[in-house]
């Protein structure tokens, strides 16, 4: 005990540096100083331009396939880890079926960049190039689902989601990144193109956590009605799926190879659910104060698991 208490501290407190700025950015939104309509901007700017500049400037600068021989297998690995949530979530809820349908993605979708990237960049400063380019290859396995099962799980009319929505600029910009970087194209790129669209990305991860705070500031909540399965998803989402996640990457033995490899897997496992799923009910209908309830109650404990399970696995993985 004394050993895990000082190193549980440690990374707590690197996380809690996050969630303090997105506490301050949702109680900016509570009191009405940051408007929604401000929100909707900041939200577009981050996934439109900042994401995407970082995403591809990135990819091209630190991703070479000749030595990340195995970086296709990060977004197959994403598919299986939603895959996994989604089977535990029908185990415990499929008795409620079909209108606990929008309880089964807050299971298995996590928010696999607003919150990892800024807890990577915490974490890892001196590892984070190579711990974002985990993210993005990560998000291109995960992204494609979340907008398309997402939608029709979550909302009323989920359908009109669409193709559409799987197009989004960070994927574009992970799929142009991965091109460049195995045909070389990147040395036809400009110096200067390359170093401002480096400069944008920057700006990525400080926005991408205040949008985060902004948007679930913005979430209703009503614990009284929905505590029962705010305490189900929770401990789905927060407890047995990183602990699930854990055991199987102890037997793979992937801690011995390529640790922050590892350690990003227990992250993105232990992460709090996607706020996209926020943004598809209010785009296309649902029960916004339940998912929003759900949310907010994961997130705050989200503050403590992740660090905790982070310090679990590499006491564990030791």
């Amino acid at each position: 005990m004394p050993s895990f208490l000082p190193a549980f501290w440690g990374t707590f407190r690197a996380v809690l540096d996050i969630f303090v700025v997105v506490a301050a950015a949702g109680l900016l939104v509570r009191t009405n100083v940051v408007t929604q309509a401000h929100v909707s901007g900041l939200s577009a700017a981050t996934v439109n331009v900042f994401l995407p500049a970082l995403v591809f400037s990135n990819m091209v600068r630190t991703f070479d396939p000749s030595k990340l021989s195995f970086w296709w297998a990060i977004p197959l690995v994403s598919v299986a880890m939603v895959a996994l949530g989604f089977g535990l979530a029908w185990l415990v809820f499929r008795r409620g079926l079909p209108e606990a349908r929008n309880l089964l993605p807050l299971v298995a979708m996590q928010n696999a960049g607003y919150l990892v990237l800024p807890v990577g960049l915490r974490l890892f400063p001196d590892q984070f190039d190579a711990f974002a380019l985990y993210t993005f290859l990560f998000i291109m396995g995960l992204n494609p689902l979340l907008w398309s099962i997402g939608p029709l799980l979550t909302s009323d009319r989920g359908a009109q989601a669409g193709w559409r929505g799987l197009v989004t600029p960070p994927l574009v910009a992970s799929v142009l990144g991965i091109l460049c970087a195995a045909t070389h194209l990147q040395r036809l790129i400009p110096d200067v193109l390359l170093d401002a669209t480096t400069l944008m990305g920057q700006a990525a991860v400080p926005v991408a956590t205040f949008a985060l705070g902004a948007i679930l500031g913005g979430v209703p909540c009503c614990l009284r009605e929905y505590g029962k399965d705010a305490f189900r998803v929770a401990t789905l989402k927060l407890a047995v799926l990183p602990a699930l996640v854990m055991a199987i990457l102890f037997v793979v033995g992937l801690q011995g190879r390529h640790r922050l490899l590892a350690e990003f897997f227990v992250i993105q496992a232990s992460a709090a659910p996607a706020t996209g799923l926020i943004l598809q009910v209010r785009t296309y209908g649902g029960d916004e104060r339940k998912l929003g309830s759900i949310m907010l109650v994961c997130y705050a404990l989200c503050s403590v698991t992740l660090p905790l399970c982070l310090v679990i696995w590499r006491m564990v993985a030791a």
